[in-house]
Parts: structure tokens; C-alpha cells; sequence
């Protein structure tokens, strides 16, 4: 076994593999950019080593300065994570040629699945059922165009290279083919450096099924059960499980069975997935899945199969790395219960999941879960760290295990009712949402679920006078009024013959509330706002189900998974709005203009795609929210901060 072990990685994966390392004895050093200076995961390390600049392809991208930094701390063997240079070959191979171990697959069996088309025609050849497609090299519209209509529409084009969703456009009609395909290649070649694409049938009522295996390098290849990631929302997933629901012995012997083959076709060793899309528009049927790609890494929703067979893979991945057989033969390996992931990011999930920064000024997840439970929360970062806009915008992953689906989904969905993040906008009520959504709960869900009922999903509460009251309650300071034996220091606003209210001012969204609040004897409050008189007592109030944080011009109101944040209003900022009109296109993120559509002088119409905004690898089509004509556009190529101005109207006449 290693002595001493690099993670070639960051956040919440770096973190995760330093604490088996430290279970097993072993070393751990840590890689960190400008940006992860004070993270989680240089902390928890044993050694941390400086690499570069905030952006990942000035440091974390870059294998020469990793390797280095591996040999001289003296470390034997370089762990990747997921992402960054976990599936690249060509940086595999230089770890080796420098005298270290790559904690993962070879070069040969990245390369063999790295490329989605190779992969295709290569498992083909081992008998592993594909997806109807064109997995061809050639990259000419003329010919993919062709293609599409000889598989016949829908059709989904996919980069050749990576995953995510990135570089991924369904087309639903001929007329569409050009425009999609063009901004797949353009985020593929962004976010791989490859702009091939294949073209693939789209399949009506698809579930993303994902077999775990795993490799040594004696030959040993053996599965650890399957994992459902159809809870998907643009490509990328959401909540996964395992089992999958609605498995029959009959269909997980078919689909383990060709994972393994799969997996012994190129000879793989250590941790791999293989992903299957199937076909759920009659049940599921051995018939009906064909393999998608294969993750030659650990995958982020790895921990749900650690719940349901007691393996710890990353262990299992020291092992082999080091020359060790698999741990289990396959008949040692059992399935227990049914476990839940759900990936709380920092996203505005109302407008269309736009990834979200600020800081976390207020972080708190459960410990402990009800009777019959289990709770892990996988995380890489801490109350006060900042979301940075160079990386994936996760915060933690909510993991929950039980004896049976139901029991666990309920596990989960109170888990994400007491998760509270301030700071920064997050999901966890669309989590909680799906979670609760009454087909996925039935286990009736495909990768269209979410798109269909987005709206639903996504649609944010108002915030009810109660909370309200609360919010105002905080604002005025009255939560932090010391104790003391003196009632008259209780006494906030009291006058000798009548109280004086204490008048405070808060916003939500474009709404200005005022509210007075009046002390009564005892330590209540009565609060006018919003038309309504609430009375609020200090003490009861978390037992009445709302949690509260107060953060710098803010104050935050939990009511189960709902954050609900309050601002005071800054009259210069209000002035400032009206003397611009207030007729300004901001932008949503920080990123970079990567396409300009319009052009100054030009009138445009209610939705009309003026820009295309590239921020964290994925494009995002910034359209005219009223017509009007153009006074002043953004260049192309530009990089942007959240709020930039993006596009200046025309007054109109």
C-alpha cells in the first residue's frame, strides 16, 4: 500500500478521498489554485502545494505542475477525482513515465472509451448492446444531416468527447440541425477541446441506468449493482438512486452481465462506469437498453452504491492501484436497502438554473436522520467560503439510506427541509420538490421529467406574512438583544404610557415591505407588515418551523427547503435605476460573450436571441425581454461579471 498519495483535484472529491486515505494510514497532498488558497480540502490534507492561477487550465488542468508537485512531496501515486485530468490518457501516461502510479485505468482503456463513437463500435464488437446512431468520423453537416434523416427525427447530437451534457442538442425537426449542431460543436470544442459530435436516435421515454464495476489488474472484473440517473435537468443529474426502480432480477442480470463484458474488453481496472439508455415506454425489458458510454473514473453519485453494499470503492481504488486483487469476488457482493444523492449546487433553479457565486455566510446541514435512516452529506466547503466562477458550482451532496425506497426518499426530502445555505441561491427547493414530485416518487421517472414539469418544479413561493414578520423581526435587531435579569432592559420600545413602534424596511425581489414592530411584556413581538399583524415570540419561533440567518444587508428565512431572502433597500442604488430607465439587459452569470446576434441600431422583437453566454463550460442564450431597438451591444469575446451590462435599449420615442 501507498505511503503517501496527490489528489489531483479540488472540493467536495478531494475531501472524500483524503478521509479514506487517512482511515487506511495513508499520506495525503493536496493541489490548490489562487482561488483555493483557504478550501476545505488544503485544510483536511496532510500537505497542500501551490499549482497556479484561479482558472483550472492556468493550474488544475495543468498535468506537468501535478506531476511535480507529486515528487517533491514524495508521493507515490496520484489520485485524479472526477473531472479535470481524471480521464485523460495523455496525462495517465506522464504520471507513469515520471515513476508514479495513475489511482485509476490505464491509458489503453481510457483511450479505448474516451471518444463516444470508438467506444460504440468497439462494444458493438463484444456483443454489448448500442443505440441506434452514426458513430462515424466523418464531420460534415452534409453527412450528419444525412444521418439524422436516415435515423429519423428526434435525433440527439452529442460531443464525442466528455460528458455532462455538454456539447448535447435534441433536434425535433430538419430545420433545426444546422443551428443545434453548431452550438454543439462550439460548446464541445469549449469544454473538450474536440468539436466532433455523433448523431444518435433519440429515444421517446428514456432512463439513464448506470452499471458500477470495477476491475483489478489480474484479470478480476466484477459489478456492484446499478444506479438510476434519469432525474436529469439539461443533461446533467440531479437526484440518483440505487436500485433502480422497478427492477426485475431479469433485466439487472442483462445489464450486469454486459457491463462486465464490457469492462473485460478492455481489460479495465479499477473504478468504471457503464451507462446505459433505456427504453421505459413498456417497463423495463432486456431488450430495450443499449449502452451509452462508459466514466473510466469514480463518478460523483458514487456514495449511493456505497450505501447499498457497504464498499468504500475508494478504498477499492487504493487497493488495486497498489497491486492488490478486488477486495470481493462478485458472489460477496450484496445489495442493502435503497439510497438517494441529491447535488445541492448554487443555481437559481427559477431562472433556468443559472449557476449562482456569493458567499456562504450561513451553511448548515442535518446530522442525524430519523429512526430506520442514514445521513452523509458529502461536502468541500464551509460556512464562509466563497462559490467561485472557475469551477462546478457545488456545495454538497445529500446522501440517505434506508431499508426500502420509500423510506429513504422520505429521509431525503426531510434532509433537505433542514439544510439551510445563505449567501448564495441554491436548489434545495427544487430538490425537495422533485423529491416530493408524485411521479418520482412512484418511481415512474425519465430524463424528461424534470423538463416537463419545470415550471412546477421550479416555481418559488411567496414569502407568507409569518415569514415576513420574522424577516422584519431580525432586521430590527430584536433577536439580538442581550439577556439580562432587567425587566426593563427586556423592553425594546417601551415608553411610560404607550410603546413606541420600532419602524425597520425590507425588500423581496422588487417588493419594499415596512413594517413596525411593537415589544410586548414577556418577549413577544407584534409586528405590522404587509397589511397583516403577526405576534412573534423569539424563543418559539424555530419551533413553529422557520429557521432564520442574518448575513451583511441581508436577512435569510428558512421554511423547509425554501430560502426566502430579504434585503434593506439602498435608496442610491433606486435613483441610480431610474436614471438609467432601468432599460438594460444584465448579464444573469459571470462569463464569456461567446456569439453576438443583434447589432447596434437594430430593431428587435420580444425573445429574440441577441447573444450567446458561456459560463461554466455550458452556453446559455440570452434573448430580448421586450421589442425595441438596439442602442448598444457587448462585444463578442468579452468576459463578463455578474450584472455587466450586457445590451443598452433605445429610449422610446
Amino acid at each position: 500500500m501507498f505511503s503517501m498519495i496527490l489528489i489531483a483535484n479540488r472540493g467536495e472529491i478531494a475531501c472524500r478521498v483524503i478521509r479514506t486515505a487517512r482511515r487506511m494510514g495513508v499520506a495525503t497532498v493536496a493541489v490548490y489554485s489562487d482561488a483555493d488558497r483557504d478550501a476545505l480540502h488544503v485544510e483536511m490534507a496532510d500537505e497542500a502545494v501551490h499549482i497556479g492561477p484561479a482558472p483550472a487550465a492556468e493550474s488544475y488542468l495543468v498535468g506537468a505542475r501535478i506531476i511535480e508537485a507529486a515528487k517533491a512531496a514524495g508521493a507515490q501515486a496520484i489520485h485524479p477525482g472526477y473531472g479535470f485530468l481524471s480521464e485523460n490518457p495523455d496525462f495517465v501516461e506522464a504520471v507513469e513515465n515520471a515513476g508514479l502510479t495513475f489511482i485509476g485505468p490505464s491509458a489503453k482503456s481510457i483511450r479505448a472509451m474516451g471518444l463516444k463513437d470508438a467506444a460504440k463500435r468497439l462494444m458493438e464488437k463484444a456483443g454489448v448492446p448500442v443505440v441506434p446512431g452514426y458513430h462515424g468520423e466523418a464531420q460534415e453537416i452534409v453527412v450528419l444531416a444525412g444521418k439524422a434523416r436516415e435515423i429519423g427525427y428526434p435525433v440527439l447530437i452529442k460531443a464525442r468527447a466528455g460528458g455532462g451534457g455538454k456539447g448535447m442538442r435534441r433536434v425535433d425537426h430538419a430545420d433545426d440541425f444546422a443551428e443545434a449542431l453548431a452550438g454543439a460543436k462550439r460548446e464541445a470544442k469549449a469544454s473538450f477541446g474536440d468539436e466532433a459530435v455523433l448523431v444518435e436516435k433519440f429515444v421517446e421515454k428514456p432512463r439513464h441506468i448506470e452499471v458500477q464495476v470495477f476491475g483489478d489488474n489480474h484479470g478480476n472484473a466484477v459489478h456492484l449493482f446499478e444506479r438510476d440517473c434519469s432525474a436529469q435537468r439539461r443533461h446533467q443529474k440531479v437526484i440518483e438512486e440505487a436500485p433502480a426502480p422497478g427492477m426485475t432480477a431479469e433485466m439487472r442480470e442483462a445489464m450486469t452481465s454486459a457491463a462486465v463484458k464490457a469492462a473485460k474488453a478492455i481489460s479495465y481496472s479499477g473504478a468504471g462506469t457503464i451507462e446505459f439508455i433505456v427504453d421505459a415506454s413498456e417497463g423495463l425489458r432486456p431488450d430495450r437498453f443499449w449502452f451509452m458510454e462508459m466514466n473510466t473514473r469514480l463518478q460523483v453519485e458514487h456514495p449511493v452504491t456505497e450505501m447499498v453494499t457497504g464498499v468504500d470503492l475508494v478504498e477499492w481504488q487504493l487497493r488495486v492501484a497498489s497491486g492488490e486483487k478486488l477486495p470481493r469476488g462478485q458472489d460477496e457482493i450484496g445489495l442493502n436497502g435503497h439510497a438517494f444523492e441529491a447535488r445541492i449546487y448554487a443555481e437559481d433553479a427559477a431562472r433556468g438554473f443559472l449557476p449562482a457565486t456569493g458567499t456562504l455566510h450561513h451553511l448548515a446541514f442535518p446530522s442525524e436522520a430519523e429512526p430506520g435512516a442514514a445521513i452523509r452529506v458529502e461536502t468541500g466547503v464551509r460556512q464562509g467560503d466563497a462559490i467561485s466562477p472557475f469551477y462546478d458550482p457545488m456545495i454538497a451532496k445529500l446522501v440517505t439510506h434506508a431499508a426500502d425506497r420509500r423510506s429513504a426518499l422520505k429521509a431525503l426530502g426531510e434532509a433537505l427541509d433542514a439544510t439551510d445555505v445563505a449567501g448564495s441561491t441554491v436548489n434545495t427547493a427544487f430538490l425537495a420538490a422533485l423529491a416530493a414530485d408524485e411521479d418520482f416518487a412512484a418511481g415512474d421517472v425519465d430524463t424528461g421529467l424534470i423538463g416537463r414539469k419545470q415550471d412546477t418544479l421550479t416555481a418559488q413561493p411567496a414569502p407568507s406574512p409569518r415569514v415576513a414578520a420574522l424577516a422584519a423581526m431580525v432586521a430590527s435587531g430584536a433577536l439580538e438583544m442581550k439577556r439580562t435579569d432587567d425587566p426593563w432592559s427586556t423592553l425594546t420600545g417601551y415608553a411610560h404610557f404607550a410603546a413606541t413602534p420600532r419602524k425597520v424596511a425590507i425588500s423581496h425581489g422588487d417588493r419594499t415591505l415596512d413594517a413596525a414592530l411593537t415589544a410586548d411584556v414577556g418577549g413577544r413581538f407584534r409586528i405590522e407588515i404587509d397589511g397583516s399583524v403577526q405576534m412573534l415570540e423569539p424563543a418559539s419561533v424555530a419551533s413553529g418551523g422557520l429557521r432564520q440567518a442574518r448575513w451583511p444587508g441581508h436577512v435569510t428565512v428558512f421554511e423547509g427547503a425554501v430560502a426566502h431572502s430579504f434585503v434593506a433597500p439602498d435608496p442610491l442604488e433606486a435613483a441610480e435605476d431610474d436614471a438609467t430607465g432601468g432599460d438594460n439587459l444584465r448579464a444573469p452569470m459571470p462569463g464569456l460573450v461567446k456569439v453576438v446576434r443583434a447589432e447596434t441600431g437594430q430593431p428587435v422583437t420580444k425573445g429574440q436571441a441577441l447573444l450567446v453566454l458561456e459560463a461554466m463550460k455550458m452556453e446559455h442564450t440570452i434573448t430580448a425581454p421586450h421589442d425595441g431597438e438596439i442602442a448598444e451591444i457587448v462585444a463578442e469575446g468579452t468576459q463578463v461579471s455578474d450584472g455587466t451590462v450586457l445590451v443598452r435599449f433605445a429610449e422610446a420615442e
